[in-house]
């Protein structure tokens, strides 16, 4: 079965409840008088879907000492995509150009499609929007639907795979993966970048898919890096032609 099957006639249906959800979310997020000049508020704040975020509109998150788990999926929901090796085999030269080209148009892509999933409810082991996403769930759900690309299943994973390279944090980028230490585990949660010093994610249980600023306490305090699509490297790692969605492998 191609792994392209991404259901996005059922997401879009889903996009005008996700934002209604979202636009009533209450008062923390009622947008400013003046709008903002930085491209990513500005969207936020068209659609309505947050204010202008600041540590003090920022929800705090329980210690993840008492907390429940952020990810904790089940075993047969985190299995990666498997990989054969009949499967790998490094992608035509002539898709290059176009791969490079989607990878690149993808990062804003990105942003735009995960801000449509804001609100929807976080979910143990969750990969989609009807029934919920984990964090590393939501990552993946996005990756793919965006670039056609299917991460590891898991946080930790996603920070091993091969096709993603370790960015500064002076060097973010909207589209970047963001990972943090909230189980005392250096990457046991992840998130999507969006600029501004912000990232789109599923937080925890009893929470949805919302943003927060890394300058928040809780986040800039657990930080523990970033990964960004490296295409080329990512080229060479097709398990599918690149019409089809393409699995990025975790590191052994």
């Amino acid at each position: 079965m191609s792994k392209n099957r991404l259901r996005v006639g059922t997401q879009v249906r889903r996009v005008g409840s996700v934002v209604l959800c979202a636009a009533a979310l209450g008062s923390a997020w009622a947008a400013p008088n003046d709008p903002p000049a930085d491209p990513v508020n500005r969207f936020l704040v068209d659609k309505q879907l947050i204010g202008l975020l600041s540590a003090s509109d920022v929800p705090a998150l329980a210690d993840p000492l008492t907390a429940a788990p952020v990810v904790a999926p089940t075993a047969a929901a985190i299995q990666a995509p498997a990989a054969t090796p009949d499967l790998v085999a490094p992608a035509p030269a002539e898709h290059e150009n176009e791969f490079v080209r989607r990878v690149r148009d993808g990062a804003s892509d990105m942003v735009m499609t995960a801000m449509n999933f804001l609100g929807v409810p976080y979910r143990r082991g969750g990969v989609s929007a009807e029934k919920g996403f984990d964090c590393s769930g939501f990552t993946r759900h996005i990756f793919e639907m965006s670039l056609g690309l299917v991460l590891p299943r898991r946080a930790d994973e996603q920070a091993h795979a091969q096709g993603l390279v370790a960015i500064k944090r002076d060097d973010l980028k909207p589209g970047d993966l963001v990972f943090f230490n909230t189980m005392r585990r250096t990457f046991s949660h992840v998130g999507i970048y969006i600029g501004d010093g912000k990232f789109i994610h599923s937080p925890k249980p009893g929470g949805e898919v919302r943003v927060d600023d890394l300058s928040f306490a809780y986040w800039n305090k657990r930080y523990t890096g970033a990964r960004r699509l490296d295409a080329p490297d990512a080229i060479e790692r097709l398990l599918e032609g690149p019409s089809r969605a393409t699995a990025i492998r975790a590191v052994n």
